[in-house]
């Protein structure tokens, strides 16, 4: 099983690149028992092929590295959010594979994203993880399915905080907003919590 780390290249920078390092060596060490630190920025190089807008740097390995790939970015609009069922889908690593979550994923109907409830807990959408803000904050599940990076980067930043949120406590938040390692908390999509099916 191949796992993967998408990072993002803007100005033909690797960003959140300690963030990325960190759990690609945790899920080394936690899959598959190795004990050596990978440094990124001395095994990835950009491509002159890469401009300055905002690219993806697609990683994937397992005890080496098995390809590396490079794609332009346009982030895609989400407006509606379908709520789908699993009480025991896991993707606590970031497999290459994903064949579960795209089965709920085939669940969104006309919505753009899905927001994913196991255990009448709120995880993440498809491609995001999510935060729910109310006039106290922004607050994210802390029954994610991916330790995301972008994240633990915002926890750490103090811009969000980790809550337990049921799928009853949705309707008592105003908005929840989508962010992933591709998508900023600047540019992350807000939605009324009323457009979530």
């Amino acid at each position: 099983m191949l796992c993967i780390e998408t990072i993002c290249v803007e100005n033909r920078e690797l960003k959140n690149l300690a963030y990325h390092e960190a759990r690609l060596n945790r899920t080394r060490q936690e899959l598959w028992g190795y004990q050596d630190q990978w440094d990124l920025a001395e095994m990835i190089e950009v491509p002159d092929s890469v401009a300055n807008t905002i690219h993806k740097c697609r990683v994937v390995y397992d005890r080496k590295i098995d390809n590396i790939k490079w794609e332009p970015y346009l982030q895609r609009p989400i407006k509606k959010l379908k709520r789908v069922y699993h009480n025991s889908v896991d993707y606590s690593y970031k497999y290459d594979q994903r064949d579960e979550l795209n089965t709920l994923f085939a669940q969104r109907e006309e919505a753009d994203d899905i927001l994913i409830i196991k255990n009448g807990w709120v995880t993440d959408s498809f491609y995001c993880n999510v935060a729910f803000s109310d006039e106290t904050g922004w607050y994210t599940p802390n029954t994610y399915l991916l330790p995301g990076t972008q994240r633990a980067f915002l926890i750490d930043q103090g811009i969000i905080q980790e809550r337990q949120i049921s799928e009853t406590d949705i309707f008592t938040y105003d908005s929840v907003k989508l962010f992933n390692a591709m998508v900023s908390w600047e540019k992350a999509p807000v939605i009324d919590v009323r457009m979530i099916d």
